[in-house]
C-alpha cells in the first residue's frame, strides 16, 4: 500500500428509496464502495439501498455507514476465501 489510509470520513449524500440521506465514510471505504458497483454493474444509489435493506432485517442492525464497513470487508474476505 503506497498511501496510507487514514483519513477522516467524508460525507456524502445518497438516494435511498426516494430518500435522501447522508453517510460519512474514509475515502477508502468510498472507493471500495464504487468499485462494488461497478463490478455489480449498479449505481452507488442502488447498492446502498440494497445493503440497507439486508441490515434492517438483523435483530440488531447497525447505522447505516457501518453497514456498509461491514458489508464491504465480508466482500473482500469472500473474495480473498475464493483465490
Amino acid at each position: 500500500m503506497s498511501e496510507v489510509p487514514y483519513h477522516p470520513p467524508v460525507k456524502r449524500s445518497v438516494e435511498i428509496a426516494g430518500h435522501k440521506t447522508s453517510i460519512s465514510l474514509e475515502p477508502l471505504f468510498w472507493d471500495l464502495l464504487r468499485q462494488a458497483a461497478e463490478q455489480e454493474a449498479l449505481p452507488i444509489n442502488a447498492l446502498v439501498a440494497r445493503i440497507d435493506e439486508e441490515r434492517i432485517r438483523v435483530q440488531t442492525p447497525p447505522g447505516l455507514a457501518g453497514a456498509i464497513r461491514l458489508w464491504l470487508a465480508a466482500r473482500q474476505a469472500d473474495r480473498g476465501a475464493a483465490q
